[in-house]
């Protein structure tokens, strides 16, 4: 920090002692202004008049046709005082001065421009997705002049520094964020919602838990998509060690792991994993000491096509994430073979293996049954009576004359492969086969 800029913190210390508020106007900037320019400077805000000021700083003296209150110079610097005053109904943001013709007067012609400042005009638009930001290779999503002065000129900053944020995986710069935290109602006020969507879709898969985070710290997701949002305040099981948690962070943490093996860049199946828990909070009760939320995919597809429709999606957009949404609990519970095989002729369902794997992650899950379904995913291929030998045991002992023991079911097995080899078709040459199978194995 400028050491004339400790010094005019030291006179709004005094002003404060003196029951009077008082403030360096725009430190940061006037910081980076005192290291640059040859005559040192510095704007203070200030409550008392202009006698007053005498009275405590004796070397003030009034600025004639300036809107400056006072000058004084102290140790080679100029110390200007503007008045700080507010009407009750003013807006809240006049009562911290952010800018002052003294300081404009110390920018370059470039810099003012960057600023947007009423007066000074702005370049023209240039498409530039980056216009607005500063270089991200400084590390932090900053954006250019004063953050609350750009944003007044485009909100939809707000979105697209979220989005940068979330596709670089950087912080926001304080200030930045700061801002974009005080716009957030009036981006939802004056930003359309189908341009929201168009930031979002250019959120890679990989990033879209990060980017959703950063939408409801902002206090933007509440406003945007508040079934989600809400589900913040809802608890849920993590694991049969009696871990519990919120069923928010359930969703970013499974939006985490769906892109992962093969979904890289699937947008709409982690577009999918953001609504699928969404039905908890309608059909939520508490029951016996712990919450339920039992149908809850059947009514978050319901919901889950309302917000869509809401937000503009495309219709075949929207039957596929409901359609998701209203399956993917399918692959959760372990399933027979004529469960995989429904469950196989579902359209989309690679996405739906993919959705139950990221909810099991998650939450830390037990994989018997979805190891168990993986298992016989496969056998869904063979024809149905190839799963079932054509003859069962109590049929195969009566065409063999064979007592009940580990024989049977050799020749049950060997039944088996023999129809699926195709050797035998029906339960007459099946009949054959088994008959002729023993006889070998006996001989």
């Amino acid at each position: 920090m400028h050491q004339a800029l400790k010094d005019a913190i030291s006179i709004c210390k005094t002003l404060l002692r003196n029951g009077y508020d008082a403030h360096v106007i725009n430190a940061p900037l006037q910081n980076t202004l005192l290291h640059r320019n040859t005559q040192a400077a510095v704007d203070i805000a200030c409550e008392p008049d202009l006698e007053t000021l005498v009275r405590l700083f004796p070397k003030a003296a009034p600025v004639p046709g300036q809107r400056a209150l006072a000058v004084m110079e102290e140790g080679g610097v100029l110390f200007y005082f503007y008045p700080l005053e507010v009407a009750a109904a003013g807006h809240p943001e006049l009562a911290l001065l952010r800018i002052t013709p003294g300081i404009i007067d110390r920018l370059r012609p470039e810099e003012r421009c960057k600023l947007r400042l009423t007066g000074f005009g702005s370049p023209e638009t240039s498409g530039d997705a980056y216009e607005g930001f500063e270089d991200v290779q400084g590390g932090a999503i900053c954006l250019t002049g004063l953050p609350d002065e750009t944003l007044r000129h485009d909100y939809l900053l707000a979105v697209r520094a979220l989005r940068f944020a979330a596709n670089f995986d950087l912080p926001i710069e304080p200030n930045t964020w700061l801002a974009i935290v005080r716009a957030s109602s009036r981006v939802l006020d004056y930003v359309p919602g189908t341009d929201i969507m168009d930031e979002w879709r250019k959120v890679a898969a990989e990033s879209m838990h990060r980017f959703v985070r950063l939408l409801y710290d902002a206090h933007i997701l509440q406003g945007l998509i508040p079934e989600v949002a809400a589900l913040a305040c809802l608890t849920q099981m993590r694991n049969k060690e009696g871990e519990t948690e919120n069923v928010f962070e359930h969703t970013l943490q499974c939006m985490r792991h769906y892109p992962e093996e093969d979904f890289h860049y699937d947008w709409l199946g982690t577009m999918a994993m953001l609504f699928h828990d969404v039905g908890k909070l309608y059909t939520g009760e508490f029951f016996d000491g712990q919450w339920t939320y039992y149908q809850h995919h059947r009514v978050g597809a319901k919901v889950t096509r309302k917000i869509l429709r809401r937000l503009h999606f495309a219709q075949e957009d929207i039957d596929l994430l409901c359609h998701l949404v209203r399956h993917h609990m399918r692959f959760h519970f372990m399933m027979t073979d004529r469960g995989i095989r429904r469950f196989k002729a579902l359209d989309d369902y690679p996405r739906l293996i993919a959705m139950a794997r990221a909810d099991l992650k998650a939450r830390n899950g037990i994989l018997t049954s979805f190891n168990h379904n993986m298992k016989y995913l496969g056998r869904a291929e063979m024809p149905e009576q190839m799963l079932e030998p054509l003859l069962n045991g109590n049929e195969i002992m009566r065409e063999t004359s064979l007592t009940p023991g580990p024989a049977v079911g050799v020749i049950r097995d060997a039944l088996l492969q023999a129809q699926i080899a195709g050797e035998v078709t029906d339960v007459e040459s099946a009949a054959r086969f088994v008959r002729e199978y023993a006889r070998k194995s006996v001989g």
